[in-house]
This record gives C-alpha cells, sequence and structure tokens, in this order.
C-alpha cells in the first residue's frame, strides 16, 4: 500500500462491527474471519450491563488473548460527548461533534493506523443505519477518502455504498419530481442529516448535562 505525504495511505480501508449480543466466541470468529487486527471502541461509555463480557477491560483481556489490538477511541469518537456545546435543544448535533479537534484527532488516528492494520470501529448496535459509528464516524472517513465496509450480524460484508442506498431508502430520500435536479451527494447529505437526528443521544431532562 502507498502512503501519501502525511503516512496515510492513498485508499485506508477501515471496517466497522456492532458488538449486538453476540457472546464472545462469536465475537471474535467474526474478527478473525475478516482479519481484523484492531478493534477501535468508538463507545463513550464503553461497558454493558446485559453483556458484560463487552465491558472495557474484559473485553481487551479477551481481544488481547486472540492476538487482537483494542483501542479506546470513545472520548474523541463517542456519541455522547461531555462538551455541552456539542448539543442542541437537548441532543447530540453530529455537525457540531464533528468539528471538535478531538474528534478529528480520532479520525487521524484511525486514518494513519488503517495503513498498518485491518480496523474495525466498534460499537454496540446491530444495524449499521442505527449507529453513530456509521452516521457520523464512517460518513466523515469516507469524506477523507476512506473505503469503509460494514461486518454485519450474520458476518457477511456490506460496502459502505450499499450501506448508503439503504439509509436513502430507509429516510424516503429519493428523486421525484420535486427533486429531479438534486445531485446524489446533496440527497444524501440529507439522509444523513435526517437519520442522524433520530439517533442522537438525548439528554433525558433537558438542560442538564449528558
Amino acid at each position: 500500500m502507498i502512503d501519501s505525504p502525511g503516512g496515510v495511505p492513498e485508499t485506508p480501508v477501515v471496517y466497522t462491527i456492532g458488538h449486538s449480543n453476540h457472546s464472545i466466541e462469536a465475537f471474535l470468529a467474526l474478527l478473525h474471519r475478516h482479519g481484523i487486527a484492531a478493534v477501535v471502541d468508538v463507545r463513550s461509555h464503553p461497558f454493558s450491563r446485559r453483556f458484560p463480557h463487552f465491558n472495557r477491560d474484559t473485553l481487551g483481556a479477551w481481544l488481547r488473548g486472540a492476538q487482537i489490538a483494542y483501542v479506546f477511541l470513545g472520548e474523541e469518537l463517542g456519541a455522547r460527548p461531555a462538551d455541552p456545546g456539542c448539543y442542541r435543544k437537548g441532543r447530540v448535533d453530529f455537525e457540531m461533534l464533528a468539528a471538535r479537534p478531538a474528534f478529528q484527532h480520532g479520525i487521524e488516528y484511525v486514518l494513519q493506523h488503517a495503513a498498518g492494520a485491518r480496523l474495525a470501529l466498534m460499537c454496540a448496535e446491530k444495524e449499521p443505519l442505527d449507529c453513530h459509528r456509521t452516521i457520523l464516524v464512517a460518513r466523515q472517513l469516507k469524506a477523507r477518502g476512506a473505503q469503509v465496509r460494514h461486518i454485519l450480524y450474520d458476518g457477511a460484508l456490506e460496502d459502505h455504498a450499499q450501506t448508503e442506498r439503504r439509509l436513502l431508502d430507509r429516510m424516503g430520500v429519493r428523486r421525484d419530481l420535486f427533486s429531479l435536479n438534486a445531485a446524489e451527494s446533496e440527497l444524501l447529505e440529507e439522509a444523513y442529516s435526517a437519520r442522524a437526528w433520530q439517533i442522537a443521544y438525548t439528554v433525558p431532562q433537558e438542560g442538564e448535562p449528558p
């Protein structure tokens, strides 16, 4: 793979996965199946009451035992920031979140390390379209020239372009009589923004910090 002058490969490839309700054995099998060398945890709160094997320390130990690296980037790339400036009307604003220097640092970290290892961004949700790893993080990675591939629950791979087509279908954003001249990129932006507002974390009581 040829690196750019900044050290980022010309076309870095980044994978994503949701731990969902997998057993640790099934989860590790998915990672091995796709040759994942490092899991990048993008959960703001890396804990699960229902599935404690996905708690940060426990998961890290399992991964190390399976010869897979574990990196926590929940503070940089998580969807529940402590910064009140990332909230609008009590809900996380993905655009504001993506503009934070910490978020951009996290994106840069992923791009740089994708040059030397096959990374999988991990969050909790089973369906990519239900998770910020797709609607926020993968969107930004794509904008930086990366290829993104989603590892689905059954182990199948879905290219991000296919995920985006499903996003358009999910949000009902299609060319019609009133949008015949809209560019595909504009339709995607509309769909991303609408889905982001649907899935963004909302503070339980408006006005309180998250």
